[in-house]
């Protein structure tokens, strides 16, 4: 008589490759997106009465793309990479120009007296701009500001705006504010 050879038990292993699953869920990261870097308003409170607010007409720049990826800044048709130093003298005003923004003096805390540009970036594309536009003109909105940035931090702390601690970077930010307004696309005339 043949001698029987003994089965593996193999109930247990349903279980070891569950948790062998549950373990690589939970270890592995996946590639997330990142997108722009936006700080959202606060929500208004819903007891607040709404006021207009009259903005001064130099005080704002429209930018607009159209949906052949055409960008107008101003009145000024332009290509993207003369964006960003329209928008460096349109916010910074360096001869007190009539047509370009306002300067009000704001007292910072920490700081002092800074004059602070009321300038107003106002971004207008259409339906049909591609991606790739929109996301170039909005890089050079953000690296002009950050520049400036840069350029206030520098002659103020000496050090870049990124090797600020978080107390002098809320200076700069205060003394060059990120005032970008977005408007609901819509069809943007070709020029």
């Amino acid at each position: 008589m043949a001698k029987k050879t003994p089965e593996i038990n193999s109930s247990s292993t349903a279980d070891i490759a569950f948790l062998l699953l549950c373990y690589f869920l939970m270890t592995t990261t996946m590639g997330s997106q990142l997108g722009l870097s936006r700080r959202l308003p606060p929500m208004p409170d819903p007891n607040q009465k709404v006021q207009d607010q009259k903005v001064n007409r130099r005080n704002i720049i429209v930018v607009k793309i159209n949906s052949a990826d055409k960008l107008l800044a101003g009145s000024e048709p332009m290509d993207v990479s003369q964006l960003r130093d329209k928008i460096k003298i349109f916010l910074t005003n360096p001869t007190d120009d009539q047509t370009l923004p306002e300067k009000e003096p704001v007292e910072i805390e920490g700081f002092g007296t800074a004059m602070v540009s009321k300038g107003v970036i106002s971004l207008q594309n259409d339906r049909g701009t591609s991606y790739q536009a929109y996301i170039a003109v909005q890089n050079e909105l953000v690296k002009a500001i950050n520049e400036l940035r840069d350029e206030f931090s520098q002659a103020n702390f000496g050090k870049k705006y990124a090797s600020l601690d978080e107390e002098k970077q809320e200076i700069v930010r205060k003394a060059v504010p990120q005032n970008i307004s977005e408007a609901e696309p819509k069809d943007v005339k070709k020029h």
